[in-house]
């Protein structure tokens, strides 16, 4: 009796230790296969949901592959899906405006026009750190691009990963690698076509009146136009009570025009490191062009300081 009682006293502290850690703040992140897509999870706490199955607002503006819901770490939805002021906008997804093959415009996959992500394969990747993967291989398609016969022929083949890691304090990392290769001789991807530029990685997060926009040089001013704000930026606000919450985007030294520019909207939009803008470009054919971006999910605000040390571990990362 003696001895359990000292175990008892020995291991108290441990216990201790282990009620007091908030719930979701340790454990493997677990990723569930569901009808329309997938479900990231660690512990109690939901993640994201990623979107693999064509989803539609009364058979109009058909969308898949891109997350939403995406929940901060009080279980607070962070973006929006099919919002009024933009219809075809959705979640963190990755979409082009110009999509050509042979000079012809094939699809706007940003405004949801003839734009077909057909699945050839979507796994589940084997848990490393406590961090969840999911690896799926798309093929581009469009009514607009057949064969003789007819048939839709794929034009690109895009292979994206999505890593959720175990929240670390108030914070949780989650990765994307867009990897394109286009599948005929001529293919070209580029964002809209006036001076804006928009296209490519984007965020539509709910915007409360108190939205925070934070560069690497300090606050940040939407303009109507791109802007210069470096290498991540970081969206905080009220999403929930008090202490509120927080998205941070940050983007890789190896994907082009490093840092990418950026644009912002205060209101009813979505927020986007731009790329490649404008002007369209080529994408290879033996090697594809890889794309790397890292949202922070984070509670209350992070400093700048905080911020920064985060990009730099991110781009020491291979």
């Amino acid at each position: 009796m003696k001895r359990f009682a000292l175990l008892f006293v020995l291991l108290l502290p441990l216990f201790a230790k282990s009620a007091a850690a908030e719930p979701g703040s340790s454990g493997t992140v677990k990723i569930t296969k569901q009808d329309e897509g997938y479900l990231f999870e660690q512990g109690a706490d939901k993640i994201f949901f990623y979107q693999l199955a064509v989803k539609s607002l009364n058979g109009e503006y058909e969308r898949s592959n891109y997350i939403h819901p995406l929940y901060d770490l009080d279980g607070n939805v962070l973006t929006e899906d099919f919002p009024e002021d933009h219809f075809h906008q959705r979640g963190i997804f990755w979409a082009w405006h110009q999509v050509m093959v042979n000079g012809k415009r094939v699809s706007d996959q940003w405004s949801n026009v003839d734009a077909i992500w057909e699945v050839q394969s979507s796994d589940v990747l084997p848990a490393s750190k406590g961090a969840g993967a999911l690896r799926v291989k798309l093929h581009w398609k469009s009514p607009l691009w057949t064969d003789d016969a007819g048939k839709q022929k794929p034009f690109v083949e895009e292979v994206t990963t999505v890593r959720a890691h175990p929240r670390e304090g108030d914070v949780r990392k989650i990765d994307f690698t867009i990897e394109l290769r286009a599948l005929d001789q001529n293919v070209q991807i580029g964002g809209s076509e006036d001076v804006k530029g928009y296209g490519g990685f984007s965020a539509r997060i709910r915007l409360p009146k108190d939205i925070r926009f934070l560069g690497h040089n300090g606050p940040v001013t939407p303009q109507e136009t791109s802007v210069k704000a470096g290498p991540w930026l970081d969206f905080s606000g009220s999403y929930g009570p008090t202490p509120g919450s927080g998205l941070a985007v940050l983007t890789h030294p190896s994907v082009p025009d490093f840092p990418q520019p950026w644009i912002l909207r205060a209101a009813h939009s979505m927020q986007n490191p731009a790329y490649p803008g404008q002007h369209p470009i080529r994408l290879p054919t033996d090697k594809p062009l890889t794309l790397r971006y890292r949202l922070i999910v984070h509670r209350g605000e992070l400093t700048r300081d905080r911020l920064d040390q985060l990009q730099a571990a991110y781009e020491k990362e291979k």
